[in-house]
């Protein structure tokens, strides 16, 4: 799962090698096309492009979900302009012009401390600042009396693997996970009564201040946990979190045509939140098994059938598997062994109901062993086919 703290050393622009000002739509055709190109299945022990597979896939995660885009923008934005690391020399990190204390007297000409982390209990600026920042980017703090609460439950990673059919048609699974989850004696309030009320240590900003020296800090409540509510009457089940930690079965829905080393996210399938605060995401990671006969290229499906040279000659019709029902395909008179077909719109099932190509690849069959009456018609014909002046190495190797 791409987390935003592991953003920072990435560039995910770089990987799908699109502009930063590139639209939705060119992100898609980009992470397609790379997905094509390096999919495990077309580079079998190719482990650059099985590389390329993977950073193009967490790539597209952050960059096509608009929310983490903007999360990811403003980190590298941030970060372009010095970070917020360290406080030392003439400014401190990513601060121009350095800091003072708004508590000392005397002319003061540099960055004031109160301007940077605010005057509130609350947070380290009341319209916003640093908290609003990191509150954004590193998940779901917000602004003065916020930033210590947790807002959602955890996220939860898992791995399944499945069958080519079932990635290709997509499928319904039963997973069982084990975490957090609402307590069924207070419905996840943590409250016997269901009733809380403001914390009195923090006056329900989840936070307390601390002077030291000539500056102000502040620091999440001990009292109530940085929640700013206080539980009267706790559950004796969940101990007032609105939480319990169990195993449960949810039934997911994996959508058609996701390919190996794809990550999909379930919204709201993660971790119960506590105190009734919603839950975080499930990111499912899916392994594809290979299949016997198909392989696929993208959206389209391949299939290699073997075919008897007499077929390849005279031409015929043959029966190809598909994801579903077999279809009839036509081999014309003359085709080259090796020959490529395609029957259009049979493949693999893409958004909006359209469906990719089956690629029929034809592969002469030799015979091990013939019988009499077998042999003597094929000399028969090969007799007639020299007399014909029919060469198959003509003009090969400099004949």
């Amino acid at each position: 799962m791409n987390a935003p703290s592991e953003w920072a050393d990435k560039d995910f622009y770089g990987d799908l090698g699109v502009a930063s000002s590139a639209s939705a739509e060119d992100i898609k055709k980009a992470y397609r096309k790379l997905a094509r190109e390096n999919h495990p299945d077309n580079n079998p022990g190719d482990t650059a492009a099985e590389n390329r597979f993977k950073k193009a896939a967490s790539a597209y995660d952050v960059l096509s979900d608009d929310k983490k885009r903007k999360e990811y923008d403003q980190l590298k934005a941030m970060l372009r302009g010095g970070g917020f690391g360290g406080f030392g020399g003439s400014g401190g990190a990513g601060f121009p012009g350095g800091f003072r204390s708004s508590s000392r007297p005397g002319p003061q000409t540099d960055a004031d401390f109160s301007d940077i982390f605010g005057g509130s209990r609350g947070g380290f600026s009341q319209d916003g600042g640093i908290n609003d920042i990191f509150g954004g980017i590193f998940n779901r703090g917000g602004g003065p009396g916020r930033a210590a609460r947790p807002t959602r439950g955890a996220d939860v990673e898992t791995d399944i693997t499945l069958d080519f059919k079932e990635a290709a048609k997509g499928t319904t699974i039963p997973l069982e996970l084990s975490g957090e989850a609402p307590c069924t004696t207070c419905h996840g309030s943590g409250s016997k009564s269901g009733k809380t009320t403001t914390c009195s240590t923090c006056s329900g900003t989840g936070f307390v201040s601390e002077q030291r020296g000539a500056f102000g800090m502040s620091q999440p409540c001990t009292t109530c946990g940085g929640t700013g509510q206080h539980i009267p009457d706790p559950c004796a089940t969940c101990n007032g979190r609105g939480t319990v930690h169990r195993r449960r079965t949810i039934t997911v829905r994996i959508p058609a045509g996701v390919i190996d080393g794809q990550k999909v996210r379930l919204a709201g399938q993660g971790e119960a939140g506590p105190n009734g605060t919603p839950a975080g995401d499930l990111f499912v990671n899916v392994n594809v098994r290979p299949d016997d006969v198909f392989s696929r290229s993208g959206d389209d499906l391949e299939v290699v059938v073997p075919v008897s040279f007499a077929e390849l000659a005279l031409g015929d019709t043959v029966t190809v598997p598909t994801l579903d029902n077999p279809v009839k395909v036509k081999v014309p008179a003359g085709t080259p062994d090796g020959r490529t077909l395609r029957v259009r719109g049979r493949g693999i099932p893409k958004r909006g109901g359209e469906a990719g190509d089956l690629l029929v690849t034809v592969q002469v069959k030799v015979p091990g062993k013939l019988d009499d009456a077998a042999t003597s018609a094929l000399r028969t014909y090969a007799q007639a086919e020299r007399d014909s002046g029919f060469n198959p190495r003509s003009g090969w190797a400099g004949n």
